[in-house]
């Protein structure tokens, strides 16, 4: 009797282990599946990423009007024809905006020809092989040809609060300390004039609350007395930071990100206008 009870408890336990295993694999399935659906819902990519591309739809800055498909282009562009590669993050890629940015109108629109070279969430500084210096080294073939390089003054290196670092007294690539702001910088403008031999210029964001964004741009002037280049400054300018309440709602999806209506309605024209007076000097 005894022997018989102790084998019915043995299967017993056998049984409540499979049921609890059973249920932790359902739990760590579940948990998977809910991360999987957040990265998706957040812009991460994956399976749910059509969560994600939903709610940049139903966004109005994002409404079928901004769509590339409805975009008419520009007549007699100081653009046309020319090739343009632009070099940045998240506001060059279009994160809220369906991939679709600056860098896209202005080609639709002005019949030029562009590389854009852009990963959500990267930085000046050269901290890994998603950095611009290595993306610009690594994707950009050498043998390109450009009318203008155009970087994107990162935001997420005021974010991530990245070194600022100092001026160098030098303009060779292997005396910028690439691991501050300031030497990833100078280091991006003097490898795109060597390699490319164009003209290289930089934009900022409009503005929002960032003490060391603003230390960034201040620096940036610097570096244009130094080396020449073009600055794009959104940041500075009273036109484009004096749009109402009700419009910057549509423009922008956050602080730092503009829809495709900020894109094109905002942004776009006054980057063209740089570019054509930059680029007929």
């Amino acid at each position: 009797m005894k022997v018989e009870n102790n084998k019915e408890l043995g299967i017993m336990k056998k049984k409540i282990l499979k049921i609890i295993l059973s249920i932790v694999l359902i739990l760590i399935l579940a948990v998977g599946i809910g991360l999987t659906y957040l990265v998706g819902a957040a812009g991460g990519g994956g399976p749910f990423d059509f969560v994600w591309k939903n709610k940049l739809k139903k966004m109005p800055g994002n409404a079928e009007k901004y769509s590339l498909e409805n975009i008419e282009p520009l007549e007699n562009s100081p653009l046309e024809g020319k090739r343009i590669c632009y070099l940045g993050s998240s506001v060059t890629l279009g994160l809220y905006s369906m991939d679709v940015s600056f860098a896209d109108y202005i080609s639709y629109r002005n019949g030029c020809e562009y590389v854009k070279e852009a990963v959500s969430g990267t930085t000046l500084v050269d901290n890994g092989k998603t950095s611009y210096i290595q993306r610009m080294k690594n994707n950009i073939g050498t043998d390109e040809k450009f009318d203008a390089f155009v970087c994107q003054l990162s935001t997420n290196d005021a974010s991530k609060e990245m070194p600022m670092g100092e001026i160098s007294s030098s303009e060779n690539l292997e005396d910028f300390d690439t691991q501050t702001i300031t030497g990833a910088m100078e280091y991006i403008i003097v490898y795109a004039k060597q390699t490319w031999n164009c003209p290289v210029i930089f934009y900022t964001g409009t503005k929002y609350d960032s003490k060391q964004y603003q230390q960034m741009v201040d620096v940036l002037f610097e570096l244009q007395d130094k080396y020449g280049i073009g600055v794009i400054d959104l940041w500075n300018d009273e036109e484009m930071n004096d749009v109402s309440e009700k419009e910057y709602e549509v423009y922008m999806a956050d602080p730092v990100h503009p829809t495709q209506a900020g894109y094109l309605e905002w942004w776009t024209p006054k980057m063209e206008e740089y570019l054509y007076q930059f680029l007929e000097r």
